[in-house]
């Protein structure tokens, strides 16, 4: 007997997407007069400024920037001179904060990682000292610790009369760290391409490393790497050949009152470059360690039932996984480091914040040069985030 089976019931009329009981329309029409409020809001204080400097001879206006700057700036990545304009002067302190930024981050994610492992680790010795760097790191002001390595900088080190020298042609004194510089010439493409050659090659072979594994279950990650760092540096040496094998350098000299010749690195950009990199190093270790402990137990116990070593261990079982908890606090840290850069001024070094208080000074436009720092640091923080968010999409856990 085939059992009666009622009817299902028609689903609800939908109601109308413009509808005032409609719950997304509301909080639609919420937002649309919640902005059209914040921009009259906005207008209205601005225009009143304005206004006001008006009235009180006080110019106004962006107008300055191709004006020439009239000043000089002390290290910068490319020729600056005096007589070129303001933009330009905004664009070499840009340069020095990201110069200063990008190398503080890779450095602060290296020493924060190792010393948030080495909190983990079962050797009293190395997990104290540990312990220390990120309770004082993390318990004494940024501002003072500048200070702090400033002073190490320009008084405990030796004069540049008698440097110290590491390495043969590498120069460390008052005066900074002097180093032998490759002259550029045209055969240097060639090593360019090579690289990056190498590069693609090295991504590519880990790739097919990892499908591989994925197929057959047979991954070596060690013997992948090492392949690709031969590839790498093969095809970097293929392009250099390729290029001439351009070999002219730029060795630094000691004179009787100075050093010439090759590169150099000022104490300011020292002072802060490892100020800031030792400051958030031990944020980011905190980061690590806790990212680590949050992975399951059973994961370490499964691990030691496979057979595997503790770099093992934390580099194929518990690193990857504690990522999708690291990364989040991770990049708050990354844009603290990038916004903390502000206190070179405090040091001396030319970064965003100096020029444009030199500019300020000069030509009296506070609210224009401030809000044109507003406006970089604000673009450097969401593009640090954005880029930390995609990362983060990529390596978090997929759900099945």
């Amino acid at each position: 007997m085939i059992p009666h089976i009622p009817p299902t019931r028609p689903p609800p009329p939908r109601s109308r997407a413009w509808s005032w009981r409609s719950q997304a329309f509301r909080g639609l029409v919420y937002q649309i007069l919640t902005l059209v409020l914040l921009v009259l809001a906005i207008t209205y204080l601005m225009s009143n400024t304005f206004a006001n400097m008006r009235t009180r001879g006080i110019q106004s206006g962006f107008d300055f920037f191709l004006q020439p700057a009239g000043f000089a700036i002390g290290e910068s990545l490319f020729e600056f001179d005096s007589a070129q304009g303001y933009w330009v002067a905004y664009l070499v302190g840009l340069s020095n904060t990201l110069r200063v930024a990008l190398v503080g981050i890779v450095l602060a994610t290296l020493l924060g990682t190792l010393i948030g492992i080495g909190r983990l680790s079962d050797n009293l010795l190395v997990r104290g000292l540990c312990a220390v760097h990120v309770e004082v790191t993390r318990n004494i002001p940024l501002l003072l610790q500048l200070f702090m390595w400033y002073f190490a900088m320009t008084e405990l080190l030796p004069s540049i009369e008698e440097p110290l020298r590491p390495m043969a042609h590498v120069f460390f004194s008052k005066n900074g760290l002097q180093y032998p510089l490759p002259e550029w010439s045209a055969g240097h493409w060639g090593t360019v391409f090579g690289l990056l050659a190498g590069v693609f090659a090295w991504w590519a072979w880990v790739r097919r490393a990892v499908h591989q594994f994925e197929a057959t279950g047979q991954f070596r990650p060690a013997r992948t790497h090492l392949t690709g760092v031969a590839m790498w540096l093969a095809l970097t040496f293929l392009g250099w050949l390729a290029g001439g094998a351009p070999g002219e350098l730029s060795i630094p000299e000691v004179t009787e009152i100075n050093l010439v010749g090759g590169g150099a690195v000022t104490p300011e950009y020292l002072t802060l470059l490892i100020g800031l990199s030792i400051y958030t190093s031990g944020y980011i270790a905190e980061v690590v360690r806790s990212g680590i402990q949050s992975v399951a137990y059973g994961q370490h116990e499964a691990a030691v039932a496979l057979g595997l070593s503790r770099s093992a261990e934390l580099r194929l079982v518990q690193l990857p996984q504690a990522l999708r908890v690291i990364i989040p606090p991770l990049t708050s840290q990354y844009l603290n480091l990038i916004k903390n850069s502000s206190l070179a001024v405090a040091v001396g070094y030319p970064d965003l914040v100096s020029i444009g208080s030199t500019a300020l000074n000069q030509t009296g436009r506070a609210i224009e040069c401030i809000a044109v720092l507003m406006l970089c640091y604000l673009t450097l923080s969401l593009l640090t985030s954005a880029a930390m968010n995609l990362y983060n999409r990529r390596v978090r856990i997929q759900d099945r």
